[in-house]
This record gives C-alpha cells, sequence and structure tokens, in this order.
C-alpha cells in the first residue's frame, strides 16, 4: 500500500488491485504524474478535485480519508 499525504487528505494506493495511475492522470494531470516521485501529489489540486478523481477509480485500487482537526 502506498500513502500520500497532505494536511487536509490521505490517498491510498493499492497497487494489487489494478494500476490505476493511467485512468487517473488523464483527468487530474496536476496530482498525478507517473513520471516523479511520489506520483501523486496530493497538493497539487483542491482537495474537492482530488475525492472526486480518487471516487472514479474503476478498480478501487485508489482511496481517500479526509484529515480531521
Amino acid at each position: 500500500m502506498q500513502v500520500y499525504r497532505s494536511n487536509q487528505i490521505i490517498v491510498r494506493y493499492d497497487p494489487q488491485r489494478l494500476d490505476a495511475r493511467s485512468r487517473v492522470r488523464k483527468g487530474l494531470a496536476s496530482s498525478v504524474c507517473v513520471s516523479t516521485k511520489p506520483w501523486v501529489n496530493v497538493d497539487g489540486a483542491p482537495v474537492d478535485d482530488i475525492q472526486g478523481q480518487v471516487s472514479a477509480c474503476p478498480s478501487g485500487a485508489l482511496s481517500y480519508e479526509l484529515v480531521k482537526g
């Protein structure tokens, strides 16, 4: 499991579920760039946009949790 955190959201990627990167990067290029490490930039777009794109992952390989506080 790969975990990407900001002070507002935590995005998790389970590589065993499916390679979600190619589908997600098309929808939110400012936050997903497979040529960089980490490939998910949770500060690259508004949290609402990240939530929407992660929710659109058809495989369930991506999930998110909002940081409380």
